[in-house]
């Protein structure tokens, strides 16, 4: 298992813990008592740390290379999961995942950035930073959803969209607003679920929905908080204060009326428990599929404008005076 500096105290607990496992296992003793006692321990502990995260301890929550990412969602809340692959015009994004499957009976299109678990991995998905063939690649699929008016499910996890050459040359920016344009008017519910970092037009670009979520140790901002420490000042340094002002975590999002509903995670985060939070997210996202399934899809596509057109706030100037002083 792999601690944060902020998590520290619970490495001493969970290391403490292990041996006392161990001590029982080896020498058939008794040691439920102890166990016990670490184990409460262990709980005070995490809801002494976790109640009270700084934006930046999220940030890095977020992180955590233990944190469950898009394919073990699908592969643990749904059945018949069959990827599909290309925008049929460039190529395959491995940054992108996406393809059809079944939550219980339900059919749904499931979408997603995907990081990527070890080192090989990670390099091969670019970190989850999609190119414009992978934001074409979920477009396609939408539009396949639309056509057999079966819902999709987005999990949004990325640092931003790619930023090299390449992704210029074939129009990076062109390729997530034609996202925007064709999702604000889908024909069929969209869910999006914020599951890890949300940065950017990279999050963006699949990010569209009629109800969109946030796990409670995630981040969704127009820029990450060393980019724009760096910007500011220069350097990376102040990266902790950037994540401050940036008003990123799920509870700004909420206040601000971004998101519309922050989804608890297990103790300790959705690594420490990652089936605890399939679980828990399954049964979030049937319940809202079932929401939006029962309103009429123009009612929904209207309901849908209304939202983003709401976001934001906004003065509007005094008109200037005709007349013309001496």
């Amino acid at each position: 298992m792999v601690f944060l500096e902020f998590e520290k105290p619970l490495e001493k607990l969970y290391t403490q813990l292990e041996k006392l496992k161990q001590i029982a296992q080896d020498g058939d003793i008794d040691m439920s008592d102890k166990i016990r006692e670490v184990e409460q321990k262990i709980k005070k502990k995490q809801k002494e740390i976790y109640s009270s995260l700084t934006p930046w301890q999220r940030v890095q929550l977020s992180r955590h290379p233990q944190r469950p990412y898009t394919l073990y969602y699908i592969e643990k809340m749904t059945k018949y999961f069959v990827e599909l692959h290309g925008d049929r015009c460039m190529g395959d994004d491995k940054a992108i995942v996406g393809g059809l499957a079944y939550l219980d009976q339900q059919p749904i299109v499931c979408i997603g950035h995907q990081k990527g678990i070890n080192t090989k991995q990670r390099q091969l998905r670019n970190f989850g930073m999609a190119h414009p063939h992978g934001y074409r690649k979920a477009l396609r699929l939408m539009k396949m959803a639309e056509k057999f008016a079966i819902p999709v499910v987005v999990f949004v996890d990325t640092p931003g969209a790619a930023c090299g050459l390449e992704a210029e040359e074939f129009s990076v920016a062109q390729a997530i607003a034609r996202n925007l344009y064709e999702m604000a008017r889908l024909r069929t519910p969209i869910l999006v679920y914020i599951i890890g970092e949300g940065a950017s037009g990279g999050a963006i670009g699949i990010g569209v929905g009629d109800r969109v979520f946030m796990l409670e140790n995630t981040w969704y901002s127009v820029i990450s908080p060393e980019s724009c420490s760096s910007i500011l000042w220069r350097s990376w340094d102040h990266k902790e204060k950037a994540a401050e002002a940036l008003k990123l975590t799920p509870k700004d999002m909420l206040q601000f009326g971004l998101i519309d509903e922050i989804v608890k995670e297990p103790p300790g985060g959705a690594h420490y428990q990652p089936e605890a939070m399939a679980k828990s997210l399954k049964k979030h996202i049937k319940k809202h599929i079932k929401e939006l399934l029962e309103i009429p899809i123009d009612t929904l596509i209207q309901q849908r404008a209304e939202k983003y057109l709401n976001m934001g706030v906004y003065s509007i100037a005094d008109q200037p005076s005709s007349d013309k002083t001496p």
